[in-house]
C-alpha cells in the first residue's frame, strides 16, 4: 500500500486525513490529532463572504504556524466572491484550497451553496472555474462532493459532467462521500460508487481520488482502499473525540496485522489528551467557551472510557472548567499515580 501522497507539488507521508466537520475541527481538535499521527486537516468550510467582510470570519481563519499542512475549505454561490475568498486564503497561508460542493446543510443549500450546486452543473463548474484561477498554479486545488443530489438519472449525470470539469480545470483532486445529499447522514455510504470512479477516472495524470463516508475506525481506512482503490480517505465523524484513529492508522501501516485491541488508548492516554484539548481549546476560545464547546467532545471522548455511559452522562453537565476537571477526577483517575499493591 502506497504510503506517500502527491497533492499538487505537496507531498503527505499517510493516506489519510482530518476531514472538515462543522462545529468541531478547529485549530484545537487539528493540533491534537496532529500530535497523534495526522498528517493533513481540512478547515471547517468557510463562507466565501464571511473572509470578504472581514471581522470575526476572517480573524477565524488565521492560522497557527504549526498547523501544516492545512486546507482551507470554501463554499460560495458566486463566482467572484469564491476567487475573493481563494485569494484571502492564499494570503493566509493555507498549503491547499478546496472547494466545498457537498454540504447537505438545509440552510447552507437555501443560499445555492455547498452541495445544492450539484443540481446546477452551470454553476458548479463556474466557481470551480474561478476559484481554479484565482489561486493560480502554486497551491493546490481540490475539491469536496457527494456522489450526486438524489438517486435519479439526471443527478448521477450532473455528478459526472461537474467531475469530469474538476479534471479538465487542472484541480489536484477531488474527494468524494459515497452518500447522495439527500441522504445527508443516513444510511450506509456507498463505497461501489467510489470503485467505479476510480475505475473510470483512476489513472488520470496528476489527480488523487479520495474517499470519505463510515470511517469508523482505523481499520475502515485500509478497508476503503483496498475495497475501492481510492488513493487517500477522509477521516470525518469517526476521528470526533478519538484521535488515536490516526496513531492506529499508522500503526497499521507499519503492521497490518496489528491487534485492534491492544491499540485502544489506556485511561491514562485518554486523560492526557482530554487535558490538552481542553486546555488548547480555552487557549482559542477561553474558559467559558471552551467549557461548552468541549462537552461534546467529551461526550464522544466517552466511548472509549469503561464505562462509557457513565462519563457520557458526566461530560454532558460540564458547564465550566471546574466541572471538567472534577469528571477528570472522578473517571480518569491515571494509573500511574495509583498505589502499588505489595
Amino acid at each position: 500500500m502506497p504510503c506517500m501522497i502527491q497533492i499538487g507539488k505537496l507531498t503527505i507521508d499517510a493516506p489519510f486525513f482530518q476531514a472538515g466537520l462543522a462545529g468541531y475541527s478547529d485549530t484545537a481538535m487539528r493540533m491534537v490529532a496532529r500530535k497523534h499521527g495526522c498528517p493533513m486537516c481540512v478547515t471547517e468550510a468557510m463562507l466565501d463572504q464571511f473572509l470578504i467582510n472581514g471581522g470575526k470570519g476572517l480573524k477565524a481563519a488565521e492560522i497557527d504556524p504549526e498547523d501544516h499542512l492545512i486546507t482551507g475549505q470554501l463554499m460560495g454561490s458566486h463566482p467572484d466572491d469564491i476567487a475573493q475568498g481563494c485569494k484571502i486564503l492564499v494570503g493566509l497561508g493555507y498549503d491547499i484550497i478546496d472547494v466545498n460542493l457537498a454540504c447537505p446543510v438545509k440552510k447552507i443549500r437555501k443560499k445555492a451553496r455547498g452541495g445544492h450546486l450539484l443540481q446546477e452543473p452551470d454553476a458548479a463548474i463556474d466557481i470551480l472555474k474561478s476559484a481554479r484561477q484565482a489561486v493560480g498554479d502554486d497551491v493546490p486545488c481540490t475539491v469536496k462532493l457527494r456522489r450526486a443530489t438524489d438517486e435519479t438519472p439526471e443527478s448521477a449525470a450532473n455528478f459526472y459532467r461537474i467531475f469530469q470539469a474538476v479534471i479538465d480545470l487542472g484541480y489536484a483532486g477531488a474527494v468524494v462521500h459515497g452518500r447522495s445529499v439527500d441522504q445527508k447522514y443516513n444510511g450506509p455510504s456507498r463505497w461501489s460508487f467510489l470503485k467505479e470512479l476510480v475505475d473510470q477516472y483512476g489513472q488520470t495524470p496528476n489527480f488523487i481520488i479520495g474517499g470519505s463516508g463510515d470511517i469508523w475506525e482505523a481499520q475502515d481506512i485500509f478497508r476503503m482502499i483496498q475495497q475501492t482503490g481510492v488513493d487517500i480517505v477522509s477521516v470525518a465523524r469517526g476521528c470526533i473525540g478519538n484521535p488515536w484513529i490516526f496513531q492506529q492508522a499508522r500503526a497499521l501501516m507499519a503492521n497490518p496485522n496489528a491487534d485492534s485491541a491492544q491499540l485502544a488508548p489506556t485511561l491514562d492516554q485518554q486523560r492526557h489528551v482530554l487535558l490538552e484539548h481542553f486546555g488548547l481549546s480555552q487557549k482559542l476560545h477561553g474558559e467559558r467557551m471552551a467549557s461548552m464547546m468541549m462537552r461534546k467532545f467529551g461526550i464522544k471522548f466517552s466511548a472509549h472510557h469503561p464505562t462509557p455511559e457513565s462519563v457520557r452522562l458526566a461530560f454532558i453537565a460540564v458547564k465550566s472548567l471546574n466541572d471538567w476537571q472534577n469528571v477528570l477526577e472522578n473517571f480518569y483517575v491515571s494509573t500511574s499515580s495509583l498505589p502499588v499493591s505489595s
